[in-house]
């Protein structure tokens, strides 16, 4: 597990929403003894990669921050408050604002509002120039991207509750309170717009689909199932995103499975083994997921069959994977960026951005890959 992330009590959260989650009960921060990061070995790369610019945005801290896609222009965001548009083929910085009292979740977008989190709960909304158009308070701490679609803006608080908000006013239209286990990770789960439905990775291991407009569920998926006779041993919430790929959402849970579900009604379509806490990659051809212990798979996006795995970055705490041409990347905790082969998972290249570690979710924007540091360095990497 990355040491940054914690455990929080359910029945804690109840009583002190809003407040600051239980940051000294985190068994997982203290890896065991012999699993240490696997060194790095000299590469001689097959493919040639290059960092086109590079941008400060500020500390993330304990918070994750992933860039936004607005057309040829990125959206980013760090833990002080600042939040910057930029030309994502230059690095160019079109605007710079910075958000009162600092931020802890972002960036959403539906390529005509941004929206963050704000520390306390806070919610708050600008338009395409960086004025702000309206605030709002969620019930707790605000720890995953909110979304937008269909005139809605979907925020989860760390308390499990789901709004949705008019993108317009800030005005609530409706809340879905769901129970969450005994012990979750203080995590960011994510969620995905798909049409007229959002979905929403659940601790427990549950994708929940709910309609956009009133919010009512559609369809449960079960992704990982509690096991074992502790509590720690049942924790099973979902990492990262859940993914749209065609007619699937693909996803994967901390010691549960990868697979993929018909994103009109949670049907499995297969899953997998696998223990993760970081999100999948989706392509034409494959799911990319990265396990517990430091190992990158590719399994066949339909069937789900083993394409390959390497197991060469153990425990070095591995980004969400990102697929692009004939690469697939990963960063680390060293803020190293490791580049394998699509088709059989050998080393291809790598890149340094600033030592610190790649926990946001790697995104492609043009030609360029765009990866967000814990110590707030936005880096593109041009593969060439």
């Amino acid at each position: 597990m990355r040491i940054t992330q914690k455990l929080v009590g359910a029945g804690v959260l109840a009583v002190m929403a809003g407040c600051s989650t239980l940051n000294s009960i985190n068994p997982f921060a203290s890896k065991p003894k012999g699993n240490q990061p696997a060194p790095l070995v000299e590469l001689k790369g097959s493919m040639a990669v290059r960092t086109a610019w590079k941008l400060d945005i500020g500390k993330s801290t304990d918070a994750v921050f992933s860039p936004a896609v607005i057309g040829a222009t990125l959206v980013v965001a760090g833990g002080d408050g600042s939040i910057a548009r930029v030309d994502a083929a230059s690095g160019r910085v079109l605007w710079r604002i910075k958000a009162e009292g600092g931020l802890s979740a972002g960036v959403g977008t539906d390529g005509n509002l941004i929206v963050v989190g704000g520390n306390k709960g806070a919610v708050l909304a600008y338009d395409l120039e960086g004025k702000q158009l309206w605030k709002s308070q969620a019930s707790s701490e605000v720890l995953s991207s909110p979304v937008v679609g269909e005139g809605v803006v979907v925020v989860r608080s760390i308390d499990n509750r789901i709004v949705g908000l008019d993108a317009k006013t800030g005005e609530k239209k409706w809340t879905v309170q769901r129970v969450a286990p005994p012990l979750t990770l203080r995590n960011a789960p994510g969620m995905v717009v798909s049409g007229p439905e959002v979905i929403i990775a659940q601790p427990g291991g549950k994708l929940l689909a709910l309609t956009l407009a009133t919010g009512v569920a559609r369809w449960e998926a079960t992704v990982g199932e509690a096991r074992g006779a502790t509590e720690l041993e049942r924790v099973t919430d979902i990492g990262g995103n859940p993914v749209l790929f065609e007619k699937d959402v693909c996803a994967v849970a901390y010691q549960g499975r990868v697979g993929c579900f018909d994103v009109t009604n949670g049907t499995p379509r297969w899953t997998k083994e696998l223990s993760s806490d970081v999100g999948v990659t989706v392509d034409q051809r494959f799911v990319f997921a990265v396990d517990d212990k430091g190992a990158v798979s590719a399994f066949n996006r339909e069937g789900g069959a083993s394409a390959w795995k390497n197991d060469k970055l153990g425990y070095r705490r591995l980004s969400t994977p990102v697929s692009y041409g004939r690469a697939v990347a990963v960063g680390d905790y060293q803020g190293y960026i490791h580049f394998l082969s699509r088709e059989d998972g050998s080393f291809l290249a790598r890149a340094a951005t600033d030592g610190s570690a790649i926990t946001a979710n790697p995104i492609v924007a043009g030609s360029n890959l765009i990866f967000q540091t814990q110590s707030g360095t936005v880096t593109a990497i041009a593969v060439e």
